[in-house]
């Protein structure tokens, strides 16, 4: 009887360990694309479901409802991100009221242990509610660990120029 229950222990503490130490993995990615089309070439965006499943399935709905067409990369800092505006105030063309109702969405912090911020990853903006993300993400260019744990990660680009 001891055996069984000390294999279960050591079996949870296995993965306790796996899962709370500071192990990098790439989570799996989902089957969905985005494509934002750009005058730099198209960049094909992948989504991250198993770490931030709340935030992947409300940039999707957005994409999906047109919410990011005529918006734009307002911010590019070289070797750090490029960062989409909010598609509130970055649309050049109005949106219409199922629109506006989805734009104006918060989503929460989803972070998971070991999911860092490099280049190729999609990160959510945010003002100073961790809670509060909109619509307005980072492309980064380049790694940022400073951002781990701070802002949700939800995907990658898979494509196109960055």
């Amino acid at each position: 009887m001891k055996m069984p229950f000390l294999t279960i222990i050591l079996s949870l503490l296995a993965i306790i360990g796996t899962v709370a130490g500071d192990d990098e993995f790439t989570p799996a990615m989902a089957d969905e694309r985005v494509v934002f089309q750009t005058e730099y070439g198209d960049i094909t965006f992948g989504f991250w479901p198993e770490v931030a499943p709340v935030t992947s399935a409300h940039i999707f709905k957005l994409a999906r409802m047109g919410c990011y067409t005529s918006n734009h990369f307002f911010r590019v800092d070289k070797g750090f991100v490029a960062q989409i505006s909010d598609v509130v105030g970055g649309r050049t063309i109005p949106m219409n009221d199922e629109q506006q109702k989805e734009a104006s969405k918060t989503v929460p912090l989803e972070v998971v242990q070991g999911v860092k911020h490099h280049a190729g990853v999609l990160s959510m903006a945010r003002g100073g509610n961790k809670n509060g993300a909109r619509s307005s993400f980072s492309v980064l260019l380049g790694d940022a660990p400073h951002l781990n744990m701070e802002y949700a990660i939800f995907g990658c680009a898979v494509d196109g120029p960055l």
